[in-house]
């Protein structure tokens, strides 16, 4: 428990920002998690045992650990923004009957052709979201 304590200490530090109790739980929150929380979902779980921040201390947290690259801001569905702690480069599936979200490994999808776009357009990467129902949910 202390070493990631101190790893989240390390890499907030490395990215030259002060370690508030506001940024350390929300980043803390998203590394504990896999399932691409909202903003609401991260307060509910931040101050479940020690109210410390507001909606607008959240998301300020998250814009800051997202504009050094420690956070990713993922839109999956219309007008939702939800967040994840791993920033490797992943793609993501989503089920459409009962929402839960799954990270997909980079190398289960060949590299997609992005020297075939239109002319004048140059591609630099890409994310892929399949939908479709998960194992809980059935066929």
């Amino acid at each position: 428990m202390e070493n990631v304590k101190n790893l989240i200490q390390q890499r907030i530090k490395e990215k030259g920002l002060r370690i508030t109790p506001q940024r350390y739980a929300v980043y803390a929150n998203l590394l504990a998690r896999c399932d691409h929380p909202t903003v609401e979902q991260i307060l509910i779980e931040v101050n479940q045992d020690l109210p410390i921040a507001s909606k607008a201390s959240v998301y300020s947290a998250l814009t800051v650990l997202r504009e050094v690259g420690l956070v990713r801001e993922i839109l999956l569905d219309e007008g939702i923004t939800r967040y994840d702690g791993r920033i490797d480069p992943h793609h993501h599936f989503v089920c459409v009957n009962c929402g839960s979200i799954l990270d997909l490994e980079w190398d289960n999808f060949k590299d997609l052709p992005l020297q075939n776009l239109p002319t004048g357009i140059k591609g630099t990467s890409y994310e892929i979201t399949v939908k479709g129902t998960c194992d809980q949910c059935g066929s």
